[in-house]
């Protein structure tokens, strides 16, 4: 199988094109920026392509047998369009190829409920400012994009993390229809579920948030380490 990966120049779709072809995948990495893409293998080609460019997207669908659509934009007050805009053009171009197959990671942000054992600073102060007001823009975006997957005719997946962090090594996560009492998502994780997905059909059409249930950072050590600036 060839996947597509939208989004591929990004932390988690570094690592999801890195598992993919550990898994023997062929796999068009979509990026604005090829020259700064980091990874070589010759199953992999690295397709220059902008979201919002129709024509490019319709290109880069082409060359492959699924999509998978891992696209991020920093949050912020400012509006966004990047994940609507972005899966509509692939998703009008899979429908012109040809291509059935379709996994968008979304956010557990999307849809925010309380988290046991999370308290109550995080569950009724941090987290509604975070998903209400910091990354209002962001969110709303995503439930436009959610909204248009739905309604297309394709074999589709959404699939929603927690807060991403890194992790070295896959570890033993949870895949859960609707919502999951888990904060935290890997990206490993993550990429190791889209990759799971393309070949399992119980969720096809279905919305499943992912979570790591083992070695967490502590919502202190994840700030520090994903959510302050880099320098």
């Amino acid at each position: 199988m060839r996947i597509t990966v939208f989004g591929a120049n990004g932390p988690a779709g570094r690592v999801l094109t890195s598992q993919a072809l550990a898994a023997g995948y062929q796999v068009a990495a979509v990026t604005r920026r090829p020259e700064v893409f980091p990874l070589q293998h010759d199953r992999l080609e690295v397709i220059e392509a902008d979201v919002f460019d129709s024509g490019a997207v319709d290109a880069a669908v082409g060359a492959g047998d699924a999509v998978l659509s891992v696209l991020g934009v920093p949050a912020g007050k400012e509006a966004i369009s990047t994940y609507s805009r972005g899966v509509g053009n692939i998703i009008d171009a899979m429908r012109r190829r040809g291509v059935r197959r379709l996994g968008v990671v979304s956010s557990a942000g999307v849809d925010p409920h309380p988290y046991a054992g999370a308290g109550v600073v995080f569950n009724r102060v941090l987290m509604p400012y975070l998903t209400r007001v910091l990354g209002k823009t962001m969110y709303d975006d995503m439930r436009r994009m959610e909204s248009l997957v739905r309604a297309s005719d394709l074999e589709w997946m959404i699939v929603r993390p927690g807060a991403l962090y890194h992790r070295p090594a896959v570890s033993d996560y949870t895949v859960v229809e609707g919502r999951a009492d888990g904060m935290y998502t890997a990206r490993v994780d993550l990429a190791a579920s889209l990759l799971a997905l393309l070949d399992d059909d119980r969720y096809l059409r279905k919305t499943v948030e992912v979570v790591t249930t083992v070695g967490n950072p502590t919502l202190l050590q994840w700030i520090r380490r994903e959510a302050m600036p880099k320098r």
